[in-house]
């Protein structure tokens, strides 16, 4: 069995709304590239895409015909009722095709794993968590990670927990999974509050079945390294202790970085090379190390590429190397007009830490595994 599969096809970069937009593929170009110069991008598995029937697990019918029709790159009259030719989610021709690589990546990575290939897997793109069964939102259109998890539950995996650090509150994969008690959703995210989609709070905990199987962790702005790891450490392994999954799929946005433009989280470089050693570590205590993990938010270039190298690094337990290679500095210098942080760790960080944001997002946490712990924890 491989320890660590890497999953990347070049088809992913279709998946492009466009050059002023912020969900750009010139990411993905930027972390294979990175990798390849640091010797991490070996073995890597090209996806399949994904077919229309793995597609149509989730989403509806109705949805899925309009967003075929959207992408001859025209958005059909009544496209905006489904999230489509907004700013948000431009559309662009083929839209959908585009999309199903994209799906087959993650879908790639949970085989992988599911079948014993490899006992962990990472998809170097993906994580379309905002997508919902009719809608698309928040620069997605198919929801990846959720059509892995269904992939999962139909390859015998029946307690799987979806965990989602991207600062945008993972509201799609939540929703299509509201009402089923085989999947854990668990969200550390900015304040819905403050940021978009205005939605994962402590009240937010499923339905009927599924009621008390989603937990939600809404952090304040200027949460810092210090605050968001105290928030992770008292209630993550708690849940996992208690869920006892078989198997964890991670959302790994970068967004919560201190530089994003579109969160205001504090996080730095070593708060996400933290992170990744303790789900990892959650992942061998109670999954025997399975776990499929995939990329998401991130739209400052210079600090989401470096957090992702450092995933892929840590996820191949390999080393970070103090500096970044030249050529891919001097060439991405001279690509986008500005300098680039040339270590692989941060070397500015955020202002000091809001004393009563933590305070507040402590007191929410607790609101969150109280309302949890009255039904199963």
């Amino acid at each position: 069995m491989e320890e660590t599969a890497l999953v990347y096809g070049p088809a992913c970069q279709a998946y492009n709304f466009g050059p002023e937009h912020p969900f750009t593929p010139v990411r993905g170009t930027m972390l294979t590239e990175l990798l390849t110069q640091l010797g991490a991008y070996e073995s890597v598995t090209i996806p399949k895409r994904a077919v229309r029937a793995e597609i149509r697990r989730l989403h509806s019918e109705t949805y899925v015909a309009v967003v075929e029709a959207a992408s001859s790159g025209q958005a059909p009259s009544d496209a905006v009722r489904f999230g489509l030719g907004t700013e948000d989610v431009p559309v662009f021709s083929g839209m959908h095709r585009a999309t199903l690589w994209v799906v087959g990546g993650t879908l790639t990575a949970a085989r992988l794993v599911a079948n014993g290939t490899a006992r962990r897997a990472l998809h170097l793109a993906g994580g379309l968590h905002h997508a919902h069964r009719s809608e698309a939102s928040g620069f997605c259109v198919y929801n990846d990670p959720a059509i892995a998890i269904t992939e999962l539950l139909q390859n015998g995996f029946s307690r799987i927990v979806y965990l989602d650090i991207d600062a945008h509150h993972g509201d799609g994969v939540q929703g299509l999974f509201y009402d089923d008690p085989r999947v854990l959703t668990i969200s550390l995210h900015e304040s819905g509050k403050h940021n978009f989609p205005g939605t994962g709070f402590p009240h937010e905990t499923g339905r009927d079945a599924g009621t008390g199987y989603a937990a939600n962790f809404p952090l304040e702005p200027n949460t810092d390294h210090n605050g968001y790891l105290e928030v992770f450490d008292k209630c993550i392994p708690q849940l996992l202790d208690s869920f006892k999954p078989e198997i964890l799929v991670v959302e790994c946005g970068a967004d919560a970085h201190a530089f994003d433009p579109l969160a205001r989280l504090q996080l730095t470089s070593h708060t996400f090379e933290e992170l990744y050693h303790r789900i990892l570590a959650l992942a061998i205590s109670h999954c025997n190390g399975r776990a499929v993990m995939h990329l998401g938010g991130g739209y400052d270039l210079d600090a989401t590429t470096r957090a992702w190298a450092i995933l892929a690094l840590v996820m191949q337990d390999r080393d970070v190397p103090a500096r970044l290679p030249q050529p891919w500095l001097d060439y991405w210098e001279s690509e986008l007009g500005r300098p680039l942080t040339a270590t692989m760790h941060d070397t500015e960080y955020p202002r000091a830490a809001d004393q009563r944001a933590q305070q507040q997002n402590l007191r929410a946490a607790m609101e969150t595994m109280k309302n949890i712990a009255g039904i199963w924890l």
